[in-house]
């Protein structure tokens, strides 16, 4: 039977005896049920119970031919080969940034943060940012008026995940792309300004040297958003002095995440996203692959990609702590 293979979907390139993994990128993403042969579409359970709820004009399979069950990795200690380092370059290049105290680093951005500590007040940090962004004229030094507004830290029940959330907030609050802070709660939920405060205290972040205020919303959201407005205004003109001057490539950090990538991503934009950050590297800066499960299934290849057996064994380890926490 001849199909038509849809865009972005899979189809073999040469023959796969049944039994046998099915590489993409040379990694194994599932096995085959069946002998697939070369042209043949790849398809398993889900496209076609996909396939099946919709009115599609076109013949589909209708039985799939690969699993995507695959073997768990094993590190073999004995054969592990370190990989080469990557070769720095001798000069030195030199990027616009804003130099930060106390080792915060070194900033792309200078932007004044209004962040909501929980999902309660990402709406007030919203429209906070949507009012102030209007209002930066005569302040070229400063990028932004950013609301970080997320998901997590409402309600009434304890937080499983409450020492990331607060982790996280506490390493946004002190980035070096941060010239100045709003907290924004309502003080009634698992976290707060409060304990947010608390946990940068006790472990030692530097939130005092940048202008910041924690804001307990009243409820009066027309009278709380003035009260924001002036707070932050106030602080625009401190903001605004500090200026950008030249810093070497080594501060940079790229943060590596998928970005709702597609199939096309490995031959599109992927290369490039690693072709500048093999350039920062080399100028003495570094890359941070953002997404613990975009790795699993790939261990192969990072391992391939390790210098030294300590570090290969923290990272398995890393990722099998993802794997308990996800179950």
């Amino acid at each position: 039977m001849t199909y038509t293979v849809q865009e972005g979907h899979r189809f073999a390139t040469v023959p796969i005896q049944t039994g046998a993994p099915l590489l993409s990128w040379k990694l194994p993403f599932g096995h085959a049920t069946e002998t697939i042969q070369a042209g043949e579409y790849v398809c398993n359970q889900v496209t076609i119970d996909a396939f099946s709820h919709r009115n599609v004009d076109f013949e589909f399979p209708n039985q799939p031919n690969f699993s995507e069950k695959i073997t768990p990795y094993r590190f073999d200690e004995a054969h592990f080969q370190p990989a080469t380092a990557t070769k720095p370059h001798v000069d030195t290049r030199h990027f616009q940034g804003y130099k930060r105290r106390d080792n915060r680093g070194v900033g792309t951005r200078n932007t004044i943060v209004i962040m909501g500590v929980t999902s309660r007040s990402a709406s007030y940090a919203k429209q906070l940012e949507e009012r102030l962004n209007n209002r930066l004229a005569g302040y070229p030094n400063v990028d932004g008026v950013t609301a970080l507004a997320h998901s997590e830290g409402s309600g009434r029940e304890p937080l499983h995940n409450r020492e990331f959330l607060l982790r996280a907030l506490a390493a946004l609050f002190i980035h070096p792309n941060v010239g100045a802070v709003l907290t924004v709660d309502y003080g009634v939920d698992p976290i707060t300004n409060g304990r947010l405060k608390e946990y940068m205290d006790r472990n030692q972040y530097p939130y005092q040297q940048l202008p910041h205020r924690f804001l307990t919303l009243t409820g009066h959201f027309s009278v709380d958003l003035q009260e924001g407005e002036n707070t932050v205004l106030n602080w625009l003109p401190e903001v605004n002095a500090t200026f950008r001057t030249p810093q070497s490539l080594e501060h940079l950090n790229i943060a590596l995440q998928c970005g709702g990538s597609d199939a096309f991503s490995g031959i599109t934009g992927n290369p490039l996203a690693a072709a500048v950050a093999r350039e920062v590297i080399r100028y003495g800066g570094s890359a941070n692959l953002g997404e613990a499960d975009e790795l699993v299934g790939a261990e192969s290849y990072m391992i391939s990609n390790i210098s030294d057996i300590e570090t290969a064994n923290k990272f398995l380890a890393y990722i099998e702590d993802f794997k308990s926490l996800l179950a």
